[in-house]
């Protein structure tokens, strides 16, 4: 797999995305930021809380965990689909002709569900790793790297 000049490349989690341009060319990739998000990455614990009138979750007789949501993965997943529009959008306004896509695998699936027609034609490639904690240059590298793996 090779970056094209101009490509945009998402690197993205539950809650982080980076939106980058390859402003090198295909063999010498050079990321520059585009645009950048993030929300609050907060446990499912600091998120929830038991409904008003409600004995709290496994306290006894009332209480049940069963079927409770998992807030904290609804937040990441609802991350995941705005991060989805704002590809969209890109695509739709002809911002980019090629796009990669670098996240863990289940926001690759969560981004999957939400994708315009004209952004599938558009994906170059889907990288299923976690690289938002990861300076750019360590991120150039790692996509210079699977390139080779794959080449």
């Amino acid at each position: 797999m090779r970056i094209p000049h101009d490509s945009y490349v998402l690197v993205a989690d539950g809650a982080k995305m980076l939106f980058f341009r390859n402003e090198g060319d295909a063999d010498n990739i050079s990321l520059t930021v585009v645009a950048a998000e993030q929300q609050a990455d907060q446990a499912d614990r600091d998120i929830k809380t038991d409904m008003a009138g409600q004995k709290p979750a496994g306290s006894g007789a009332g209480g049940s965990t069963a079927g409770e949501a998992d807030f904290h993965q609804q937040a990441e997943d609802r991350f995941a689909a705005e991060a989805a529009e704002r590809i969209n959008r890109a695509a739709l306004a002809n911002q980019f002709e090629k796009l990669i896509i670098v996240a863990p695998p289940k926001t690759l699936g969560e981004l999957r569900k939400h994708y315009h027609k004209q952004v599938e034609g558009k994906i170059a490639a889907e990288i299923a790793k976690d690289l938002t904690g990861h300076p750019v240059d360590k991120i150039e590298s790692i996509l210079q790297k699977h390139e080779e793996k794959n080449a």
